[in-house]
């Protein structure tokens, strides 16, 4: 299908540069087959249920924005992947400076520049690993804002909280799950009273969550690969909750797509461990989450494919069109919709 069939008028004020705060006060639109209705995110323990399962992502985003120097240049690089526990493909700019052999200088931390792709990307290695080389780069990395965000400011101390969820355990991320950043530990309590069960899985969410399509048709998309685990422990509840006749609500298009890449053909979740590129375009039958709490995404991105797969692209335009009229914030700090499944021709 054609790329342009998932775009939408935008204003570019309608991007969030902040969270709302308090985070409750967010705003929420719950969308079903039967229509919209204008919620906040306070009003979530209202619209979830008791046994409900909350499927969320507990990766942890690392500061992975470093501006430094080649020679007396001023160079900035965005961590994008490990290929080992000193060594990063990053993001680079200006291109032009980075030359392997050169070293980069990051403050009190030093790479070597040790190859560089066609595409731009470079891969730097670092002269520390592991530990010392995550504790170097909380002391002088900056978190790895969107360049929908990053154009409009510069990241700050604030966002070392903001941009991070309270469910943040696991390292390895470079871009956060953003629907859980609005979940603070007071309305976790909430849920949690109330009886809606929650478990955790992995997705390292990289920086290519954040590449725009640059082809006209969907099938000519490569997603970017990440790297995720469902554990035996999270498959066997989620698959239990799903026997019970539970609801699973993902939280968040990284959730759903992790447990869509564990699931089998029969419906059930399996142990993972693994990269997964799933690309959920519409057509595509889950298999495995009945809600989605997302937050809104940008026109003709993947994620927006994602959920107009989740609940069909003309209910999701409509909803986003109501979004936009309504003054609803959009992206990462933005404002949030739950979202019913819609399986295609229902």
């Amino acid at each position: 299908m054609k790329v342009a069939d998932f775009d939408f008028d935008l204003p570019p004020d309608r991007i969030a540069v902040r969270p709302a705060e308090p985070r409750e006060s967010a705003r929420l639109l719950r969308i079903t087959a039967d229509g919209l209705s204008d919620r906040t995110i306070g009003d979530l323990p209202d619209l979830l249920r008791a046994g409900d399962l909350l499927v969320v992502n507990d990766t942890k985003v690392i500061p992975a924005r470093l501006v430094g120097r080649i020679g007396e240049g001023r160079v900035e690089v965005n961590l994008i992947h490990a290929v080992d526990d000193h060594t990063w493909e990053c993001l680079a700019r200006p291109g032009k400076r980075f030359r392997p052999g050169s070293t980069v200088v990051f403050g009190a931390l030093v790479a070597h520049i040790i190859a560089k792709a066609e595409d731009g990307t470079i891969t730097l290695s670092f002269d520390v690993a592991g530990a010392a080389l995550m504790a170097a780069l909380d002391r002088v990395g900056t978190m790895p804002l969107p360049p929908y965000i990053a154009r409009k400011r510069e990241p700050d101390d604030q966002d070392r909280t903001d941009y991070q969820t309270a469910f943040a355990e696991r390292t390895g991320a470079v871009a956060a799950p953003t629907a859980g950043l609005h979940l603070t530990p007071t309305m976790l309590g909430r849920l949690d009273a109330m009886g809606v069960e929650r478990v955790a899985v992995t997705l390292h969410v990289g920086a290519g969550t954040f590449l725009p399509v640059k082809v006209d048709d969907t099938d000519d998309h490569r997603m970017h690969a990440e790297w995720g685990e469902v554990s035996a422990h999270a498959a066997a509840r989620i698959n239990a909750a799903r026997a019970a006749g539970k609801r699973i609500v993902a939280l968040g298009t990284t959730a759903l797509r992790l447990i869509e890449s564990a699931a089998t053909p029969a419906g059930t979740v399996a142990p993972f461990g693994a990269w997964t590129d799933i690309f959920i375009t519409p057509g595509y039958r889950f298999r495995t989450a009945d809600l989605l709490l997302t937050n809104f995404h940008l026109p003709q991105s993947t994620l927006f494919m994602l959920v107009s797969a989740f609940a069909g692209t003309a209910r999701m335009k409509a909803a986003y069109a109501h979004a936009v009229a309504q003054g609803y914030r959009f992206y990462s700090y933005g404002d949030a919709c739950l979202i019913d499944r819609v399986d295609p021709g229902s």
